[in-house]
């Protein structure tokens, strides 16, 4: 065996090892489909690939840990494919949802949306041994979940509790709110770092089982009162924050 072919087997990298970046390209493949979906004004596909692509983000840095297939070359993909994601795809859906005729603050809301995001993953990706305090806790909104409560204009439209594109205005400033929550400082709830106490595991499994057949059969029910949840538990850690 000469030295470029033992040099060359150094090099060789297992196909296992590439399942965390194949994960992440999967993600990136839907949120370039939202897009594509969002501008032919086909807002149920594109809001679910969103909420598909906001359920497999841990599951790339979840293999990557497992696999020990971490690398800088993932972690880098793994940002680039999140602002795509979770800042572009969701400024682009909403502003051809309910932003396109408040004249040209309906583009500076979704610019805004997207900038914040990107903001976001440069100050996490930085300070990322920093980014948790010590109890667990992200500070400010995390990417995908801005995502998520970014879709929630639409998302109460294909509930079919309102349609907020009679008051674009409102949406507009929803946007502005999610972008600056985005890259707020105060801690907000994390549940990679909730703990659940032995006698509870059944609640917990019993309460999974419900969230996961309100996923299957109405999806956007559970997404706006997921979004109704999650925005009552970050007014208390804002709440918190100020008083401490």
């Amino acid at each position: 065996m000469t030295e470029d072919s033992t040099e060359e087997t150094g090099r060789a990298i297992g196909v296992v090892a590439l399942l965390p970046n194949i994960v992440t390209i999967l993600g990136l493949c839907f949120g370039l489909t939202a897009i594509r979906f969002a501008v032919e004004a086909r807002y149920e596909l594109a809001a679910g690939l969103l909420i598909l692509a906001a359920l497999i983000d841990g599951i790339d840095g979840l293999l990557a840990r497992r696999l020990n297939a971490a690398s800088p070359f993932g972690a880098e993909l793994d940002s680039l494919s999140d602002f795509v994601c979770f800042g572009v795809a969701p400024a682009m859906t909403v502003y051809h949802f309910g932003l396109k005729d408040v004249l040209g603050l309906g583009w500076i809301a979704a610019l805004s949306f997207a900038i914040c995001c990107c903001l976001r993953l440069a100050r996490f990706n930085v300070a990322a041994k920093d980014e948790t305090n010590d109890s667990g806790a992200f500070t400010g909104v995390p990417a995908p979940a801005g995502a998520m409560l970014g879709l929630f204009p639409v998302t109460l439209y294909l509930a079919g509790f309102l349609d907020l594109r009679d008051a674009q205005w409102a949406v507009a400033i929803w946007m502005f709110a999610v972008g600056g929550l985005m890259i707020a400082r105060f801690p907000t709830i994390s549940l990679k770092a909730m703990k659940v106490s032995r006698d509870n595991v059944i609640y917990v499994l019993l309460g999974a089982a419900v969230v996961i057949g309100l996923m299957l059969t109405r999806i956007w029910l559970f997404h706006v009162c997921a979004t109704v949840i999650y925005l009552s538990l970050l007014a208390r850690d804002a709440l918190r924050h100020r008083r401490a």
